[in-house]
C-alpha cells in the first residue's frame, strides 16, 4: 500500500514505515503531523486516484539542515562575481499510517 502526497510543493510517494525528508515544518520533535492532500492511494494493486478523505499520519523525528550549496554568479569580461553559499533547512518524518 502506497500513497502519494503534496507537502511543501512537491510531491512524495510514501509506504507505512518510510522516512522523509520534507520541506521545514513549525513541528516540534515527536509531534504528529496529518498530511491531508492525497492525490492518489494505492491498496494491493487498486489505484484510487483524489480519493476523498484519506490522510496520511507521520510524526516528526528531526530537523536540520542540509549540505551546502554554492551559488556562483559571473558575467565575463566585467569583473563581477559574487559567491554565495546556501543550506536548505528541512524536517525528517517518519510515515505512521495511510488512512482511507
Amino acid at each position: 500500500m502506497y500513497a502519494i502526497i503534496v507537502t511543501g510543493g512537491k510531491q512524495y510517494k510514501v509506504s507505512e514505515g518510510d522516512i522523509l525528508y520534507i520541506e521545514k515544518k513549525d513541528a516540534k520533535e515527536g509531534d504528529a503531523v496529518k498530511f491531508e492532500e492525497v492525490l492518489a492511494v494505492s491498496d494491493n494493486g487498486n489505484l484510487t486516484v483524489n480519493p476523498q478523505g484519506a490522510s496520511v499520519d507521520a510524526t516528526v523525528e528531526a530537523h536540520g539542515k542540509d549540505k551546502k550549496i554554492i551559488v556562483y554568479k559571473y558575467k565575463p569580461k566585467k569583473g563581477y562575481h559574487k559567491k554565495q553559499g546556501h543550506r536548505q533547512p528541512y524536517t525528517k518524518v517518519k510515515i505512521e499510517k495511510i488512512n482511507l
